[in-house]
């Protein structure tokens, strides 16, 4: 009796890790994973080159320029390590305009984020119009800082401003607001002047407090300010820790309004009143009237460490005093949970 035998041709088979045939992904399903990957790239990309080109590389130079001599002319300029870096916590000048500096931040943030929550508690009320008030309110806000800043020193202009106008008609002699000891109050005003920025993100967060809590507090007997206390503002305490951060970077960097519009004598950055020659503005004194580019490169790489040493601070400090309705440990707690990881 024969045995037959059986022969089947195939070719070596791909094995699996667990020792299983494996089989190949279809053409098509590799072909859009490649249309995907190259789609996220096209779209990745530009921002990756602008963050290379106008970003990692002006940092990158400004940190080399910081520990050198130059002018930014000449290329004569030397290796001299942190000599700059010495000189900036050492000259009274630069001392001083950071002095001046944390006191406009003093002031104009608080004031800044006050007068927001408030023009946003008035234009949250049911009232007729309240589309178009909201819309008066918002517009200075789109205003570019190079308008309103001219706008303003037209304003107080000493000879032939609306301020002084205005007070002429009550037999008033007429200020020279954009001299000392009035220019930094201009200021002050032109830095509210777009708090409708601050008022649109307020309101959003109004918006977004449940009115049933209202209602509640109502039911129970509060009165509008307990309830504003004890309900809006802990409900709004992110909104307005997202306002301080922000709003102190903002300051901390303040220059366009006071190179355009508080200058009284237009002879240069030099003739800015004293009370308003902030950090910014003693920068660009260095870069472009003493052209030391490698010490203005050295005080604005100390600027950047007090804006992340101030905004550590500020997180810090707003542990426990910023109400989140969703815990951040939590919500990523949750999220793990939900996605099975």
């Amino acid at each position: 009796m024969s045995t037959g035998h059986l022969t089947v041709a195939a070719g070596p088979a791909v094995q699996s890790p667990a020792g299983a045939p494996a089989t190949r992904p279809p053409r098509r399903r590799r072909s859009l994973a490649t249309r995907r990957a190259w789609a996220f790239y096209a779209f990745a990309g530009p921002w990756v080159l602008g963050f290379l080109a106008l970003t990692a590389y002006p940092l990158g130079y400004a940190l080399w320029l910081s520990f050198t001599n130059s002018d930014g002319l000449s290329d004569n300029s030397r290796f001299v390590g942190l000599d700059n870096y010495k000189e900036v916590f050492s000259d009274p000048e630069t001392l001083a305009s950071l002095a001046r500096t944390g006191v406009f931040t003093a002031m104009t943030v608080p004031l800044t984020i006050v007068a927001g929550l408030f023009l946003a508690v008035l234009v949250n009320q049911p009232i007729r119009g309240r589309g178009l008030i909201r819309t008066l309110l918002y517009l200075p806000a789109v205003v570019p800082p190079v308008g309103a800043a001219i706008t303003f020193r037209m304003i107080f202009d000493r000879d032939s401003g609306a301020a002084n106008g205005l007070l002429d008609l009550f037999n008033v002699n007429g200020l020279a607001w954009l001299a000392d000891p009035y220019a930094r109050w201009v200021l002050i005003v032109l830095t509210l002047w777009g708090v409708g920025n601050v008022m649109i993100i307020s309101l959003a967060g109004l918006q977004d407090i449940p009115k049933e809590l209202h209602e509640a507090a109502r039911v129970d007997g509060a009165s509008p300010w307990q309830s504003f206390t004890r309900i809006t503002l802990p409900l709004l305490s992110p909104v307005i820790f997202f306002q301080v951060v922000t709003g102190i970077i903002a300051s901390l960097q303040t220059f366009v309004p006071l190179l355009i519009s508080l200058d009284p004598t237009p002879k240069g950055i030099g003739s800015v009143p004293e009370s308003n020659s902030l950090f910014m503005i003693h920068v660009l004194d260095q870069y472009l009237l003493g052209g030391r580019y490698g010490y203005a490169s050295a005080l604005l790489w100390v600027l950047f460490l007090i804006i992340i040493a101030v905004t550590l601070i500020v997180f810090k400090l707003s542990k426990g005093a910023v109400f989140y309705s969703v815990e951040p440990e939590r919500a990523k707690t949750k999220s793990r949970t939900i996605g099975g990881g």
